[in-house]
């Protein structure tokens, strides 16, 4: 990870305008309110784990961070954060909600609505942010789960937790092959812990079990990509449902579950390609369960408008 800042470096009296810089310029336009005359001490680090941006923050000053209306009018990028509190307290407010992340818990958040982010004392926290349709999960199912704390004890999130703070740790140890692999596996355990949240937090009438349902079986999905057998039958199975209602539950979202399965297998290939790497284009495709190489560069090509390896490329020079 690249050091953007770290206040020790800095004399006194630059660092509060540096900090406040350096959090606009690399987290985006945010207001970052530090009491005055407070000792500022912190180090802020940034790296990419192919498509998903990793940072490290420390700090020992509290302060906040905001995410107004006019600043989302400025610069909108469809972008979800996770923060992982590795160590101290933070807290997160978004749509009416409030968490108080202890340490081990992490919270999404979405970067294209209003939040508060404040530290009362000193903290590490872990942030990963990454594109909307990144994660396995439609939109509106994800925004009643913002700002809900997600346990890093039981359930997914015993998972995703302790791989999330130490993706965050050893970021610097991992190839780009590696990295672009490695969030495949961040993002498929983010999802499942966040639809594993949603049966805990919303109302038990019949809507809210179809949306649930629907939240399982797509994560159930994204964990077997690369199962050729993955097909309708063995995914009403899982479940204990018919094909017939797996096909209706699809129909709500006005798509298939075969074209679910192929547009999910074909982001984690353009996932892994965006991050670079010299693994054969192939050998990505039948990861993801596209084994016949034609077939998915013609896929791909039609829904990323060039082929995987021309993508490859043109992502690696920007």
């Amino acid at each position: 990870m690249a050091v953007l800042i770290r206040t020790s470096d800095l004399p006194v009296k630059d660092r509060h305008d540096a900090w406040r810089d350096i959090v606009c310029d690399t987290l985006g336009p945010l207001d970052t309110r530090i009491a005055p005359g407070a000792p500022l001490r912190g180090e802020i680090e940034i790296g990419r784990l192919g498509p998903v941006g990793v940072g490290r923050i420390r700090t020992s000053t509290p302060h906040s961070v905001h995410r107004t209306a006019r600043l989302i009018h400025r610069d909108n990028p469809e972008l979800y954060r996770v923060v992982l509190a590795v160590s101290g307290s933070v807290r997160l407010e978004q749509d009416d909600r409030q968490a108080r992340l202890g340490r081990g818990e992490f919270a999404i958040y979405d970067f294209t609505r209003p939040y508060d982010l404040a530290y009362d004392s000193a903290v590490k926290l872990a942030v990963f942010s990454f594109p909307h349709d990144l994660l396995a999960l439609p939109h509106d199912s994800v925004a009643p789960l913002t700002a809900v704390p997600i346990s890093g004890e039981t359930g997914a999130g015993a998972l995703a937790g302790p791989l999330l703070r130490r993706v965050a740790s050893d970021h610097d140890a991992y190839s780009a092959d590696s990295a672009a692999r490695l969030a495949t596996v961040v993002m498929d355990l983010i999802g499942t812990a966040v639809a594993e949240r949603a049966e805990e937090v919303r109302p038990p009438d019949g809507e809210a079990r179809r949306r649930t349902l629907l939240l399982r079986v797509q994560a159930f999905i994204e964990r077997r990509l690369g199962d050729l057998d993955l097909d309708p039958a063995a995914i009403a199975a899982a479940h204990h449902i018919s094909v017939r209602y797996l096909h209706r539950l699809f129909e709500s979202e006005r798509t298939t579950v075969a074209a679910w399965i192929r547009e999910r297998r074909l982001e984690r290939c353009r996932a892994e390609l965006s991050g670079g790497g010299s693994e054969p284009v192939s050998a990505v495709g039948a990861r993801w369960g596209l084994p016949d190489s034609a077939h998915f560069s013609r896929l791909f090509r039609g829904t990323y408008g060039m082929p995987p390896a021309e993508y490859r490329r043109a992502r690696s020079v920007r």
